[in-house]
């Protein structure tokens, strides 16, 4: 296949995915003023229904602008030869491969984040603001972008180092190496992530001592589930909304609380909560995603590498000498179909994932505190109580909330 026929397979594929996007917003945003069902009838009231309404209307609208802006961005960099301007720009710096590879990319990094700060900014501190969701300020926005382009290039150019090192070393076996460790990246971060990157964001702190936490601990004993890590993390210093999560497993295992969860919720919702977490546990979810993410990565390297020593995948994004970080950007496009689907098929696992959890938390504790919790963040966060069943089959990971209720109900 020639690099004018990939070229326009590419173009082909950008201007679908965005297609189908628009389509599947579309659809959503149309139902999104549908009357409320019967088993949520007590979520929103009438003015806080309209607010929900404003809210996902506003971000219906601001999101087709910046998707919108998106695909002309890239359209215009791959048809008037801006990623062959960037490759020029690198390699006048050095002949050597990955340091050319390191720069390319630290350009594409800053320069589409640059691009795309206004659209966060206007995102956090007009949109949120209005419906008052924001907590942030001018200060945590740019430092916050300022940790993240530091952990991008510190993590991002390690990884790209070693897979161009593997790459000059193994040839087209470099995916084997690449997938080693890589699997290694994604367990430590798995096991040691609330360790090392939250605390560069956010501040966590053992749950103090008092009735939530004897609670939490008398029913993880209850469920035969050691838990000696709660943390309460200061959410609320970005946004009002709420949110747990479990992450790590033996003895780096924990549960963090956001500080807005427990102002949010009463005792008897934090515990049904947490039982849903812990039924993520017992279900071996954590493990199960885990192991699906290496494989998929093994997956996706291995396919790599069959497309990295092809020049025309370099050549069809316009660059002018074929290179490794080149064939990296044409193969990530060329593949996003294929990783469409299997999102499409880890999106089916996690909601069912997500019934289990729920059947776990009623089995082991109770389902009306967890049904009423599940009413409260929806509210607090003013969720879309009537998604179209297409996009929640594309993109949800989670079910519904009226499907969860029924679920809990039944």
């Amino acid at each position: 296949m020639t690099s004018d026929v990939l070229f326009y397979l590419i173009i082909a594929i950008v201007s679908l995915q965005f297609i189908l996007e628009t389509s599947l917003d579309f659809l959503n945003a149309k139902r999104y003023k549908d009357p409320i069902p019967e088993e949520l009838h007590d979520v929103f009231d009438t003015e806080e229904y309209q607010k929900s309404q404003d809210y996902k209307e506003t971000n219906y609208k601001f999101g087709l602008i910046t998707s919108s802006f998106s695909l002309v961005l890239t359209l215009s960099f791959l048809i008037f030869g801006g990623f062959k301007y960037l490759d020029t720009i690198a390699r006048s710096f050095s002949d050597n491969t990955i340091v050319i590879a390191l720069i390319f990319f630290g350009i594409i990094m800053i320069g589409s984040d640059l691009i795309t700060t206004p659209f966060s900014y206007y995102s956090t501190f007009v949109i949120e603001e209005k419906f008052g969701f924001n907590k942030s300020t001018l200060k945590l926005f740019i430092l916050d972008k300022l940790k993240g382009w530091a952990m991008t290039i510190v993590i991002g150019g390690i990884v790209i180092a070693l897979f161009i090192s593997f790459y000059n070393w193994a040839g087209t076996n470099f995916w084997i190496y690449a997938w080693g460790f890589m699997a290694v990246f994604a367990l430590v971060m798995n096991l040691f992530y609330s360790k090392l990157i939250v605390p560069l964001f956010n501040k966590q702190t053992p749950l103090e001592e008092g009735s939530l936490k004897t609670k939490i601990e008398t029913y993880a004993q209850k469920v035969g589930f050691e838990l000696k890590n709660i943390f309460v993390i200061d959410g609320s210093k970005r946004s009002t909304k709420a949110n747990a999560y479990f992450s790590g497993f033996g003895r780096e295992k924990r549960v963090t609380l956001y500080d807005t969860l427990i102002n949010d919720l009463n005792e008897d919702e934090i515990v049904a909560v947490l039982a849903h977490e812990v039924g993520h546990y017992k279900r071996k979810h954590i493990i199960f995603n885990l192991i699906s993410s290496i494989l998929l990565t093994g997956f996706t390297l291995f396919v790599l590498s069959f497309f990295v020593n092809t020049p025309e995948v370099s050549l069809a994004i316009g660059v002018s000498v074929p290179s490794f970080h080149a064939a990296l950007i044409g193969f990530g496009i060329l593949y996003s179909p294929i990783s469409e689907i299997t999102g499409l098929v880890m999106n089916i696992l996690s909601r069912k994932f997500e019934y289990q959890a729920d059947d776990f938390a009623k089995n082991t504790f109770s389902a009306t505190p967890l049904i009423t919790s599940l009413k409260k963040l929806s509210k607090n966060s003013l969720s879309n109580l009537t998604p179209h069943p297409a996009y929640v089959f594309m993109h949800y990971s989670h079910p519904p909330l009226i499907a969860r209720i029924k679920n809990l109900k039944a």
